[in-house]
């Protein structure tokens, strides 16, 4: 990357947002102007490791060479039309996307939040039309600390209250069970049940990851339950866990597979709900949709992500520098680090609490060149590009250790 020329300071572009922009965030105060691959700058030419991703939409990298030569030759064609009418790039994506998944039918949207949003109506359609649930009496069953999106249905079956707090009143239909626990969520399971709504692994809460069986017997109370099984791998899938998605370290396949995130390679919002065709027949025309859902650019956008996830490359390089991020991080249990939790090349790491909270231990490490972000406490997530080194990775745990200031 060349440096980019500094017009404003970090400092004068931060203090300028705060009169104009909403403070529904709290970022790092780090200003990025340019990017490339596995890492960021900022307007003053500082170069950090981007340890985030942009929680995991980031998947392949800044400015992955492959998906702006897409973006580029698409956008010298075509860029949206609606879905009043046909698009050449469509139904490519739509086929290579449900053959990468297994599953038979898309319904193309554009954020995270929209993918679920259309899975709820989907699996509610569903169990009137299919399974002969009363009219509006349909339940979805999801698990606590779950994160879906902040719509106001979705954050009716949140548990976080900050969240929620000022938002109600909630959307009606949902039971909350403890993640991880079968035996509550069969317990919640009845006739009304249209659909089971999880994350294969919970990002947003510390990157939880589930027992070793949990998914296949969610798979199997399903099935017995005669409900679907929708799975939200918005950030879990897609190359991150070190498989296409997360679910397949289970060999299981649910019914609705919800996408986003690294679907739009970070350089357009691309979603989709992708189903069995059984369940998204549901649909009929006037029924849901979207004006930019399904556009050309994001459709082939989309192919392009569909192309390097075919290869296999991205999903081998996940597990394989996944272990060396697991091996890194339990030398560090004990050096200021009392926990994690990863799968593949995602973690969740809990800090000591007495060494700081999570947001002053990211503030540390942006000062030394590697950004991260906290979730909850002294919990900070690492989700680096998938395309970061070995050495660059490594090098990332080293700052890690020294910010922690337990250097041997």
């Amino acid at each position: 990357m060349t440096s980019s020329v500094v017009t404003r300071s970090s400092a004068e572009l931060i203090g300028a947002e705060e009169p104009v922009l909403a403070h529904n965030y709290h970022p790092l105060p780090v200003v990025v102007s340019r990017a490339e691959g596995a890492w960021v700058e900022d307007v003053e030419g500082r170069r950090y490791l981007d340890m985030l991703a942009g929680y995991s939409a980031l998947n392949f990298g800044h400015r992955h060479p492959a998906l702006v030569e897409a973006a580029h030759r698409q956008l010298d064609r075509l860029t949206l039309t609606s879905r009043a009418f046909h698009n050449d790039r469509l139904a490519e994506f739509a086929e290579r996307l449900a053959a990468l998944t297994g599953l038979d039918m898309v319904l193309p949207m554009n954020t995270g939040a929209e993918a679920v949003e259309s899975g709820v109506k989907v699996a509610r359609k569903w169990a009137y039309d299919v399974k002969g649930v009363p009219a509006d009496r349909a339940t979805i069953v999801v698990a606590a600390d779950n994160f879906h999106g902040r719509t106001t249905t979705i954050v009716s079956f949140s548990t976080d209250e900050v969240a929620r707090a000022g938002f109600g009143p909630f959307t009606p239909g949902f039971r909350v069970v403890p993640y991880n626990d079968l035996a509550a969520m069969e317990a919640a399971i009845d006739e009304t049940t249209a659909a089971v709504l999880i994350e294969p692994v919970q990002g947003e809460a510390g990157v939880v990851v589930p027992d070793d069986g949990y998914l296949a017997g969610v798979r199997e109370l399903t099935r017995r339950a005669g409900c679907l099984f929708v799975a939200d791998e918005i950030q879990s899938g897609l190359g991150r866990t070190g498989r296409t998605l997360a679910v397949e370290h289970e060999s299981v396949v649910p019914d609705v597979v919800l996408l986003g995130k690294a679907l739009g390679g970070g350089i357009v919002p691309v979603s989709a709900v992708v189903a069995r065709r059984e369940v998204l027949q549901v649909l009929h025309p006037g029924e849901h949709g979207s004006t930019f859902g399904g556009n050309p650019l994001a459709a082939a956008v989309g192919t392009a992500v569909v192309e390097l996830l075919e290869t296999g490359e991205f999903q081998r390089r996940a597990a394989e520098l996944g272990v060396v991020l697991r091996e890194g991080l339990e030398a560090l249990v004990g050096k200021g680090v009392v926990g994690f939790r990863s799968r593949g090349l995602w973690a969740g790491v809990d800090v000591d609490p007495a060494l700081g909270t999570g947001r002053e231990v990211s503030e540390r490490l942006m000062r030394e060149g590697v950004l991260v972000k906290d979730t909850h406490g002294s919990t900070i997530r690492l989700a680096p590009p998938l395309t970061i080194t070995a050495d660059e990775l490594r090098g990332a745990l080293e700052t890690v250790e020294k910010v922690l200031g337990r250097r041997d």
